[in-house]
């Protein structure tokens, strides 16, 4: 899979860089992300996480957004959702406002679907970014490979999750509930 990169600057030119579409598969069930870690226990406790911590993703998406490229994600959500994913569908408003297009698609009907395992971004239909996490859910850095084969795998798994996956405005009440 290649050599793990950690370079916060090399991920972010990934987005900066992609030329018409990015789409991401999410399926863990929560995020150890350093920026992350004060907002999430202020949601946890019932108070307002605010999202300036979220501030420099929203403006990178409403960037590459407002050039006419897309962003996609699809999230796998158990039902009910973890806690962290209670505390994603919170701030999923701001991210749809930055231009992002977010779906959530039930971790039964993914297993149906035989969706990976684990997450990527797939950039153009040509590059795909394999995000690693240590055993605690903290990000390590990623991978990447232009190898057709796999490439293909992903954009067609990328389609199976996208087709199938349901728009944030139109989830259950009972799912969204908390955000």
């Amino acid at each position: 899979m290649g050599t793990l990169i950690d370079d916060p600057d090399a991920f972010q030119r990934l987005f900066e860089d992609f030329e018409h579409a990015a789409f991401k598969l999410e399926v863990r069930r929560s995020y150890g992300l350093p920026s992350e870690d004060e907002p999430f226990q202020a949601f946890l406790a019932g108070a307002d996480p605010g999202i300036e911590w979220l501030r420099s993703w929203l403006d990178l998406m409403q960037t590459e957004t407002s050039t006419g490229k897309t962003v996609e994600r699809v999230r796998v959500i158990d039902e009910p959702p973890s806690d962290y994913l209670r505390f994603e569908m919170s701030v999923t408003p701001h991210n749809l406002a930055a231009g992002e297009d977010i779906r959530y698609l039930g971790r039964r009907r993914a297993a149906e679907l035989a969706l990976p395992d684990y997450d990527f971004w797939l950039f153009d239909s040509r590059v795909v970014a394999f995000l690693h996490f240590t055993d605690d859910d903290r990000f390590e850095g990623f991978t990447v490979t232009e190898e057709p084969a796999e490439v293909l795998r992903h954009c067609q798994w990328r389609d199976r999750a996208w087709t199938r996956a349901t728009r944030f405005a139109e989830l259950p009440a009972a799912v969204t509930a908390g955000r």
